[in-house]
């Protein structure tokens, strides 16, 4: 069996988890074995789920997500990890213990598992995406089966760029259930949102991105869009305001011609 001098033995009575098991500071944030970066898609994909991610129901304070990040699932395994290409936690302050920035997302040091998870199929990483895969005993598990069995994500997507299909799996009885579109998004009333397709230009680039909407299917702005609505609605008000002077100005004319 491989030991990891790093650990402290346990206690008696035993040490909660957060004192006896390693945290992020002690586990690896990079990949050595997978060495390169993402493509463009890899980037831009979670960024537009990253700043669309804002649960209605949730307190903002108590909101994470992060894409490409190291998440560690198994305490008997201190050193298996998955690496989703984005996930969302709700009931997690954004920094770890409310004072810095993730190295990495240590399920056992940490007050919730991610509640969705989405990755980005690559025709080398589907079958295991999909759960079609299998790996030998000893070894470390599927994604698929992290996110069902041991991590029980209730959400899981994968989203194909190249056919821009979703596939949706919602946690039902302990098991992934398919899920169905409701106009055309994926509801998730826990959260107050839905996730669905959305065409249109994000970093100049136009195409169909997958991104966040509320639950009636209103988009959930970034916040260039939000600057731009605002400057558009201060130009709307600025006209009003004109043609509510120009009114004024002519009612006051007609009034001093009946005078």
């Amino acid at each position: 069996m491989t030991s990891y001098p790093h650990l402290i033995p346990q206690s008696d009575p035993p040490l909660p988890p957060w004192e006896n098991l390693p945290t992020m500071y002690d586990l690896p944030s990079d990949r050595p074995e997978e060495p390169g970066l993402p493509d463009d898609f890899h980037f831009l994909q979670p960024l537009l789920l990253y700043l669309t991610f804002q649960p209605i129901n949730w307190n903002p304070e108590l909101v994470y997500s992060a894409a490409d990040l190291n998440l560690y699932y198994n305490p008997q395994r201190p050193l298996w990890y998955k690496r989703p290409d984005w996930f969302g936690v709700v009931g997690v302050p954004k920094l770890y213990q409310g004072r810095d920035l993730r190295l990495s997302y240590v399920t056992w040091q940490e007050e919730a598992n991610p509640f969705v998870v989405v990755e980005l199929l690559s025709p080398g990483t589907e079958e295991e995406d999909l759960g079609i895969s299998t790996n030998e005993a000893d070894k470390p598990p599927t994604k698929w089966e992290v996110y069902e069995q041991i991590l029980r994500v209730p959400y899981y997507i994968v989203f194909s760029r190249y056919s821009d299909e979703i596939r949706a799996f919602q946690l039902v009885g302990g098991h992934y259930e398919p899920m169905n579109l409701t106009g055309g998004r994926l509801q998730m009333p826990e959260l107050g949102l839905s996730l669905g397709l959305w065409q249109g230009a994000f970093r100049d680039i136009e195409r169909l991105w997958l991104r966040w909407f509320t639950l009636e299917g209103k988009l959930i702005p970034i916040p260039a869009e939000e600057a731009a609505a605002a400057t558009e609605r201060a130009i709307i008000a600025e006209q009003e305001a004109r043609e509510a002077q120009q009114e004024a100005a002519q009612a006051k004319i007609k009034a001093e011609q009946l005078a």
